[in-house]
């Protein structure tokens, strides 16, 4: 799917390749309720794949498992963004990411997108910011996605 951006000059606004939110206000309908419900799926993904990983080690896992949880929710969204533009989650619930130009995230974005919402994630103050941003911004960027410039938006018909 490609955007057209409404104004002609592609400088005027630095997200020129999303939708605009006041003329395409349809791509970002409810997409702050669907990130949460995605991240709730996503979570339970991560722990079932951990849980395999413990079992698989013997249990030997379980004495890092939030390491474990770690790598492997880093790893799981990076891999999902890259391929798809979405995690199960964000599938489940019609959404995806897309970066400033329109386009689904390359590596390189999908691990800076990441390590963003990791360490959005690892304090308060930066992820109680980004909620507030979510909320309250016309793409409902959190923090993360306003410094790489990229938006959740609804999946319009493939």
């Amino acid at each position: 799917m490609t955007y057209q951006p409404h104004n002609s000059d592609p400088h005027s606004d630095a997200f020129w390749g999303l939708p605009d939110p006041h003329y395409q206000a349809e791509f970002y309908e409810d997409v702050t309720m669907k990130r949460a419900m995605a991240w709730l799926v996503d979570t339970a993904v991560i722990f079932a794949l951990t849980f395999l990983a413990v079992v698989f080690t013997v249990g030997i896992g379980l004495f890092f498992a939030a390491f474990l949880f770690m790598i492997i929710g880093f790893a799981y969204r990076v891999v999902t963004l890259t391929n798809s533009g979405a995690t199960i989650g964000m599938r489940l619930v019609a959404i995806e990411l897309r970066t400033h130009r329109g386009t689904r995230p390359e590596l390189g974005t999908a691990v800076l997108h990441t390590l963003g919402y990791s360490i959005a994630f690892s304090m308060i103050f930066v992820q109680v910011a980004s909620i507030i941003l979510m909320l309250t911004t016309p793409r409902g960027q959190g923090l993360h996605d306003m410094v790489l410039g990229t938006a959740m938006v609804n999946r319009m018909g493939r």
